[in-house]
């Protein structure tokens, strides 16, 4: 019998470490390629599945929605009775593997482990191969990963209201650092300078590791990052953390105000977004049958704690509340990219 998923990683969505991630993932036996299967009854009373399926990752093996992935693949196959493939199909920001699912049949058999960057806010930045509103059709969220406002330890901020006012006194004195141009990062950073009339320059790096290690020794003066990827840091005593990205508090990170309450503004609510797609044109019953299965698989009290050691708060939403919260995601990420004439080359 399979045994559950049960992980300790510290990684990133985008461009952040993720060695420890994999050894952690290839320990658990989450592998590339790994095939999860057991018998099953509800494959054989239907007919589908009656071969093998495939769940693509359009990144490489420790990231979160690789993660996220293997934990639906698992369920997947649990309910039933056939093996999930999972495969890393990695490479430009994760468009080659999203791009292959959205190619491939709609017969249910590939899926996707899909994310808010290659999804929602690529083809607001760029032309990208697919068509996400007709090529990919919304099955399942299964997370938000929380991002969170943090600067050097020395920052001279007791909370997030004093920071605020610090940094709008003296516009265009301090800087913020991100991932990269039009990264999700640096969208929630600008979203939260624009929320509370900040003015600072922005610092675009090759990957969060630089970003962070120049807000650690006070090159930069703040960054919004995951919380993976800033927690350990956080822990360590090397930065200080003001502020959560997300509408609500959260156990992932201690402690820290949400903006939307802290500072007054509500609805400002913004976390990456991971879930499951499937190719577009794929039949309803098959669209739900998955939906119903990850959903009862998020009630797993193993599920929801891999969830936490990943820095991912667990939220289902099914296909329909899905695809109204995608188009509202993009629509804001959209009005970000507009108001600050964020281009990628």
């Amino acid at each position: 019998m399979s045994q559950p998923v049960k992980l300790t990683p510290n990684i990133e969505l985008d461009n952040q470490p993720r060695r420890h991630w994999v050894q952690l993932g290839l320990a658990a036996g989450l592998t590339t390629g790994l095939s999860f299967g057991l018998p099953g009854l509800a494959g054989a009373q239907t007919g589908f599945p009656n071969r093998p399926m495939k769940m693509i990752v359009p990144w490489t093996p420790g990231q979160a929605t690789d993660l996220v992935g293997r934990i639906a693949a698992q369920e997947i196959s649990k309910a039933l009775g056939q093996a999930v493939v999972v495969e890393n199909k990695a490479g430009a920001g994760g468009l080659i593997g999203t791009d292959a699912v959205a190619k491939a049949a709609a017969d249910g058999y590939t899926l996707l482990a899909a994310s808010s960057g290659p999804v929602s806010i690529a083809p607001l930045l760029q032309k990208v191969p697919f068509d996400p509103d007709k090529e990919l059709a919304p099955v399942a969220l299964m997370g938000i990963a929380p991002f969170v406002l943090v600067t050097a330890p020395d920052f001279p901020a007791k909370d997030i209201r004093e920071f605020v006012a610090k940094v709008k006194a003296a516009p265009g004195k301090f800087t913020f650092a991100s991932s990269g141009t039009g990264a999700t990062a640096h969208l929630f950073a600008e979203a939260f300078n624009a929320a509370t009339g900040i003015q600072a320059l922005h610092i675009p790096y090759k990957g969060s590791v630089p970003a962070l290690a120049d807000v650690m020794s006070g090159q930069v003066n703040y960054c919004v990052e995951t919380a993976a990827s800033t927690m350990p840091l956080i822990r360590a005593g090397k930065l200080k953390a003001y502020g959560l990205s997300i509408g609500r508090e959260t156990p992932l990170v201690p402690g820290v105000p949400p903006f939307a309450s802290a500072l007054g503004l509500p609805g400002f609510d913004m976390g990456a977004w991971i879930g499951v797609m499937l190719p577009g044109g794929t039949p309803k019953a098959i669209v739900d049958q998955m939906a119903n299965i990850i959903e009862k698989s998020m009630q797993n009290p193993e599920v929801k704690k891999t969830f936490a050691t990943i820095s991912v708060e667990p939220e289902f939403k099914g296909p329909s509340d899905l695809a109204a919260y995608m188009k509202a995601y993009s629509s804001r990420m959209a009005d970000v990219i507009k108001r600050n004439q964020i281009k990628v080359s």
